[in-house]
């Protein structure tokens, strides 16, 4: 299953600001690594790991490794040969989550100069069996060891580690729509495992797929084709993609406050308690993948970019951002971006049978083919029954969701809103409903 990134179409990460330079920056590997004398994973043996956080679990002894749930790596997608994308065509991404290809993959990506990573994160499940939190359930991300993953391993294990610290440590409260973070240890290996706490294993991407069945299932059994309970379901699930997109904005509200972004939000970083839409009431979302988070407090602004960050802030110098609180505002409106093509995504894929949309060919039509025209976009979309659901959910309020989806995804990133006007706007709160 394909999924893509921000400026390559969504979940997990673009790759954006990742580059193959062989650049060791040892300080920064240094500051929040584990300790380099851990044992073999299952039996979790070894030191103490960090030296920063003493309300972390940092002993391996104190975690049971529990069965392996799936992995994914990343590709870095350097340009499209057949299409016109601006937001591809210099560094976009894709992530692919348990290396397997459909055909319609396979002809996509023929028009793709791809080059793979070396990254690859397994996911375990497994849960605290000492201290306060016996019994806990986690999930173990699993970074692989310097030769194995190479130096970009080692620096987004600590990239997402220190961030996790800084947001649950530093700033005194934790957000419950941020995954949270309980600890880890590192293997003799140097495997790095981070521990967080099992909240949920599907994402917004999982749920979108499996509602974009769900449609097709629908449709294809044809079930008398009740009009009242047809209405009722997508009510539903409206409902729950707003509480989704609340959660997931709220989470990337909490961090630019505490002069954090993301840099990585797509379906995939979304995770979910649960995807039954008949329980959104008790709808969690919470955001993970933060190993590409940028720190934009002034003082790291003034200092040499990390090789994480250098694509975000060569965008910024093609944008025409310079000084310091210029460059802080890029970073922030480039969130809300990657947020507004979240959003596109759960307006659309949830509410479409399966097969007829999918994130990339989203993005190429909105990006590529429309250049960001959301009216034209508009008019194509509705001319193809197989769409006209997201239409119908974007036209609620006098198409108020395509008045947030234009300020979201706007060119001019002096003109896009801040997190927390997104969430105070008319469709986000269910007034349109």
């Amino acid at each position: 299953m394909i999924i893509t990134s921000s400026s390559g179409f969504f979940p997990g990460r673009s790759l954006r600001g990742l580059r193959r330079s062989g650049i060791r920056h040892a300080s920064m590997q240094r500051s929040v690594r584990f300790l380099r004398n851990g044992g073999k994973p299952p039996a979790a043996a070894g030191r103490r790991i960090l030296r920063a956080r003493s309300s972390l679990i940092t002993n391996p002894e104190d975690f049971e490794v529990g069965r392996f749930i799936g992995s994914y790596g990343f590709m870095n997608v350097t340009s499209f040969s057949s299409f016109n994308l601006r937001g591809l065509s210099s560094g976009g991404g894709l992530e692919e989550l348990d290396v397997r290809y459909s055909p319609e993959d396979i002809e996509r990506l023929k028009v793709q100069d791809v080059g793979e990573g070396q990254v690859k994160i397994r996911l375990y499940e497994g849960r605290i069996v000492q201290g306060p939190l016996r019994g806990t359930r986690i999930i173990f991300k699993v970074y692989p060891g310097l030769r194995a993953g190479g130096v970009e391993a080692d620096m987004m294990a600590a990239n997402e580690l220190n961030c996790h610290a800084f947001l649950q440590g530093e700033t005194g409260r934790i957000c419950q729509n941020i995954q949270i973070f309980l600890g880890g240890f590192e293997t003799k290996t140097g495997e790095q495992w981070l521990a967080f706490r099992n909240d949920g294993i599907y994402s917004a991407a999982d749920y979108a797929k499996i509602m974009g069945e769900d449609v097709l299932k629908y449709r294809t059994e044809q079930r008398s084709w009740n009009p009242f309970d047809w209405e009722q379901k997508m009510t539903r699930r409206r409902k729950f993609v707003i509480k989704l997109l609340n959660g997931a904005m709220g989470g990337l509200a909490y961090m630019h406050s505490n002069e954090r972004l993301h840099q990585s939000l797509g379906p995939a970083s979304v995770v979910l308690n649960t995807i039954m839409e008949k329980d959104a009431d008790y709808l969690v979302p919470r955001l993970r993948d933060l190993a590409f988070s940028v720190d934009i407090r002034y003082s790291s602004l003034d200092t040499s970019p990390g090789v994480l960050s250098e694509g975000l802030w060569r965008r910024a110098s093609a944008a025409g951002a310079f000084t310091l609180l210029e460059k802080r505002a890029f970073g922030i409106a480039d969130d809300i971006f990657e947020a507004g093509l979240l959003f596109l995504y759960l307006t659309f894929l949830p509410f479409c049978e399966s097969g007829a949309m999918d994130g990339l060919s989203l993005q190429r039509l909105f990006e590529g083919t429309f250049q960001l025209d959301l009216e034209a976009a508009r008019e194509y979309c509705l001319a193809d029954d197989r769409l006209r659901e997201a239409v119908k959910f974007l036209d609620l309020g006098n198409r108020a969701g395509w008045e947030l989806l234009q300020s979201m995804l706007n060119p001019d990133y002096r003109q896009r809103p801040i997190a927390e006007a997104v969430l105070s706007h008319r469709f986000m709160t269910g007034a349109a409903l």
